[in-house]
């Protein structure tokens, strides 16, 4: 190879960072809860003090009363549960507004469905209708931080929250941002999800008991969580509180059926492999695991059979039986309720009411005990996968 040769080669690979690169440690800096239980600091101390805020409603009066999960006495609009979250998130990670090169990644799981319900009703569409497309979370967040940079709208059912928290992960790793506000949010009591729920046999009647032996179905939910996400170095540059660092993420999609996940749970089971490994995380070293844990029978069965081959040792809960499932916002919230259990130290309960059914080391009492690295599982329709490993800087 001629020296040319060789000096046009050494310069692409300098631009693309082959020699220049260096693994980017990436952290969260700020996080906001917004459930049935109240925001960040009520849904946490509601659910260490094992208060549900799961009640009888009847929001619509061609359904009957059932259990769910509601801001209020009506359901909420996605509009004003995104704007909380984000005011909560910049005033948790006391980040100033503008902040014009910030990324954005919030996914959500339905939209702004129970706008074009509400369309349908009424066979009119209004002339702002753009405002009302799936991504609306995400424009919102982004014009609050007045941000001129990247924004994404993952939506990948139930997985939302933690493919939102991926993406973030991933544009800070390729030095595309130095800083993202990624999470997940719904608004999904509406009409037709209840409908849809219903004729599937998905919704309990009763409340929301995660692997329990009477199971009988998750709780439609509103709300979601936002995280700040910035590289390390961004973090003590600026002085900011750090919760802990994510250490990777995997997903995969099982891709066998519309809605229920492949009873045999190897492709999560993969999926969860490969993100330790390439985490360099041994599944021993996991403390605790927030499962997804929606109280239906398909999805409890096959999850817990994952935690035992992989974590027989780890401590295991569900908190939707707190704040019911929010869909999108799941993973989210799953995320930003094990950064207040690393900071503090404590492992956040489900309920023990009924008799549970597998035999996995089941939090049903808040314990304080030495934590260093925690998952967040969520398995969504159509097969998603999704997981985060995160823990002490």
């Amino acid at each position: 190879m001629t020296r040319d040769k060789e000096a046009i080669i050494g310069s692409v690979k300098e631009k693309v960072g082959v020699y220049n690169y260096k693994p980017v440690h990436v952290v969260i800096t700020g996080i906001s809860i917004l459930s049935c239980l109240g925001n960040t600091k009520q849904t946490w101390e509601s659910i260490i003090q094992g208060k549900s805020g799961i009640r009888i409603h009847q929001p619509f009066p061609y359904f009957p009363p059932l259990p769910l999960g509601m801001i209020d006495s009506q359901p909420t609009p996605i509009e004003e549960i995104t704007t909380s979250l984000i005011r909560q998130l910049c005033e948790d990670a006391l980040l100033s507004i503008p902040q014009k090169e910030i990324g954005v990644v919030i996914g959500s799981s339905r939209g702004c469905q129970s706008h074009w319900e509400g369309f349908l009703q009424q066979s009119v569409y209004p002339a702002n209708w753009l405002n009302s497309l799936p991504c609306q979370p995400a424009i919102i967040t982004a014009k609050y931080l007045q941000t001129e940079g990247i924004v994404l709208s993952p939506a990948n059912a139930c997985a939302t929250g933690l493919f939102a928290i991926a993406q973030g992960y991933e544009l800070i790793q390729q030095n595309i941002c130095s800083k993202v506000v990624v999470g997940g949010v719904d608004s999904a009591i509406t009409p037709l999800t209840i409908a849809g729920f219903t004729q599937m046999k998905a919704m309990s009647l009763r409340g929301c008991y995660p692997f329990a032996k009477k199971r009988d179905g998750f709780v439609l939910a509103e709300g979601g969580a936002m995280l700040l996400l910035e590289s390390q170095e961004e973090a003590e540059r600026r002085g900011a509180k750090i919760y802990g660092r994510i250490y990777g993420w995997g997903a995969s999609c099982d891709a066998q059926q519309l809605t229920a996940p492949a009873a045999d749970g190897t492709t999560a089971t993969k999926m969860i492999e490969d993100c330790l490994r390439r985490s360099g995380i041994s599944p021993s070293h996991i403390d605790y695991i927030h499962a997804h844990g929606t109280g239906t029978i398909l999805n409890d069965e096959r999850e817990a059979k994952i935690i035992q081959s992989l974590f027989p040792h780890s401590f295991v809960s569900s908190t939707k039986c707190y704040t019911g499932h929010t869909l999108g916002g799941a993973g989210a919230i799953a995320t930003a309720l094990n950064c207040l259990a690393l900071q503090k130290q404590v492992l956040p309960p489900q309920t023990g009411e009924m008799e549970l059914e597998f035999p996995l080391n089941f939090v049903t009492q808040p314990q304080k005990l030495p934590l260093r690295i925690m998952l967040s599982l969520a398995f969504g329709f159509g097969g998603q996968n999704a997981v985060i490993v995160m823990g002490h800087i």
